[in-house]
């Protein structure tokens, strides 16, 4: 199997706004990507992007939307809207649960939103399995299945875990981009995630961007732990 060229997006996973910053000033210019997920942006909302967006940093926006389709296609356009210059998210995710008509309503809010906004219109990515979900014997084709509702729906690409990569890549495409959490380096705790991969092994799996947080976020020196993940995927 073919290695990608991988990036890593390290989890701001933590439980201040002073906390995260303290982890991007550390993490410095080794990490350009930071997922931004529900429990940072309920407490502190746009600023967190902001913050990431004026130092230079690409935002992932985790908060995987579902609802009817008209509340999930405004919530893109306001995601869209949080911008620094001419700089937006680069990244949001939906539910594929929330089903075609949503995703494409999504899609097509997403690409307006940044023609009108002067921006890069965000790559969406739909939600398949958790990786805390256990392991059954359907869950590649569920998220197969789930992956390609998700190009056929007008979305870039879905989140999965590595375990189900291989089987996205193959039925999908090099074009169609996965991102893949639940990476934990060798030796390292799976914690309360179910279906985990290590960093060398999601990438030749094909994942072209993978999560990291607790190992990166909890860890004595969380420059050194980065730095440690970048080497095993070849950066």
């Amino acid at each position: 199997m073919n290695k990608r060229e991988s990036q890593l997006i390290v989890a701001l996973d933590v439980d201040t706004f002073k906390e995260a910053k303290e982890l991007i000033a550390a993490l410095g210019d080794d990490v350009g990507i930071y997922k931004v997920g529900i429990q940072l942006f309920t407490a502190y909302g746009p600023d967190v992007v902001r913050h990431l967006l004026k130092a230079g940093k690409k935002v992932f926006l985790d908060l995987k939307f579902h609802d009817i389709p008209n509340t999930v296609a405004n919530a893109v356009e306001a995601a869209v809207s949080l911008r620094e210059g001419d700089q937006s998210i680069f990244m949001c995710t939906l539910h594929t649960a929330g089903g075609e008509e949503m995703l494409r309503r999504a899609s097509d809010a997403a690409t307006k939103a940044a023609q009108n906004a002067g921006v890069k219109r965000p790559l969406l990515l739909g939600i398949t399995a958790l990786t805390s979900d256990e392991k059954k014997d359907s869950i590649g084709q569920f998220v197969l299945e789930k992956a390609l509702l998700a190009e056929e729906s007008g979305l870039d690409g879905v989140v999965a875990s590595g375990q189900e990569t291989a089987l996205v890549r193959e039925n999908l495409g090099d074009n169609f981009i996965i991102v893949t959490p639940g990476i934990r380096p060798a030796g390292g705790q799976a914690e309360d995630q179910k279906r985990v991969t290590t960093p060398s092994e999601a990438r030749a799996f094909g994942s072209d961007f993978l999560v990291v947080g607790r190992p990166i976020v909890k860890a004595e020196n969380p420059s050194g732990a980065a730095k440690r993940i970048l080497e095993e995927i070849g950066i």
